[in-house]
């Protein structure tokens, strides 16, 4: 019988071994998180750590999509997703009513779904992790009120308020919980209330736009930190920076971030947005296991508000 070699041709072995990778990654349980909008830089933080932590769990593959703040794109990739049977689906809605019915279906199709901090019109999903905005706006609210006592001697003054996208939870209850505190305030004044999308530059436009109409504004509150920055660069362009003071949300850490600019002096401080990936993946592994008994409906991340120099 002749005998087979113990060798092998490099090129050939390469070969196997990319094929041996595929089929193990074939095999791993898939998890597609589908992400609103990359862009920002929130999104950004917790894409990143959702990838962090599914890369420590053994057999699991992450695949993000980046709906890039599209209602029809993010249905799209979720009904691909859906065709391709993965073993959970985790979703940031770009908007609450229009990803509702898609969600539902992944649902339907016996795949658990995780709505990952942004509500859906109905509870069609398995767990829902979430920070309250509402009393998120509400402490912003109270420290603004705060802020107009120490700059005016009373409770009152110009508010403009740079608003997220309309209609999503963040954006509704940012406002709202806000305007729950400043309703008893009859001395505070939203002179504006531009919308800006959650993004810095059109945030700046936008913030152009009002600095031109109003000739006084005590303080600029934003739904999250890179709106503020976007209107702080422009009232810095106009030479008014110092006449006002800039508040904004989601308290990322890290260079660029809302806590960084607190510390800089730009922002009079911001309020954590946590991005509710460590706890998302808590349920995550439990889905994944099959423990599956005890799985919360609705889960609340708390937030805290950063002052220059907090710990």
């Amino acid at each position: 019988m002749k005998k087979l070699s113990t060798t092998m041709k490099p090129k050939r072995l390469l070969a196997l071994l990319a094929f041996a990778a595929t089929f193990a990654n074939a095999a791993d349980k898939l998890v597609v998180f589908s992400q609103c909008n990359n862009a920002e830089p929130y999104r950004a933080a917790q894409n990143a750590r959702m990838s962090e932590r599914f890369a420590k769990i053994p057999g699991v593959r992450l695949e993000i999509m980046d709906a890039q703040q599209d209602n029809t794109r993010q249905i799209a990739q979720i009904e691909t997703a859906i065709r391709r049977r993965p073993a959970l689906l985790i979703v940031a809605p770009n908007e609450s009513a229009p990803l509702t019915r898609v969600m539902g279906r992944a649902l339907a199709a016996k795949i658990p779904v995780i709505c990952l901090e942004r509500d859906i019109s109905q509870p069609l999903y398995t767990s829902y992790v979430r920070a309250d905005n509402r009393e998120i706006g509400r402490l912003a609210g109270e420290y603004i009120v705060e802020l107009l006592k120490r700059k005016n001697g009373s409770p009152a003054g110009v508010v403009v308020e740079i608003c997220g996208l309309k209609g999503v939870e963040a954006e509704i209850n940012r406002e709202g919980g806000a305007h729950d505190v400043w309703k008893n305030h009859p001395g505070i004044q939203v002179a504006a209330a531009p919308v800006a999308d959650w993004l810095q530059s059109r945030a700046k436009d936008r913030m152009t736009e009002v600095l031109g109409a109003l000739p006084k504004i005590d303080v600029v509150y934003a739904h999250n930190d890179p709106m503020a920055m976007g209107a702080w660069l422009a009232a810095k362009d106009k030479g008014r920076e110092k006449e006002m003071l800039f508040v904004g949300v989601d308290g990322l850490s890290g260079p660029g971030g809302g806590i960084e600019k607190v510390n800089e002096g730009l922002l009079a401080a911001t309020f954590i947005y946590p991005l509710c990936v460590d706890e998302a993946v808590a349920i995550a592994e439990k889905i994944l296991s099959g423990d599956t008994a005890n799985l919360p409906k609705t889960q609340t991340v708390p937030s805290r508000m950063v002052t220059k120099g907090t710990p």
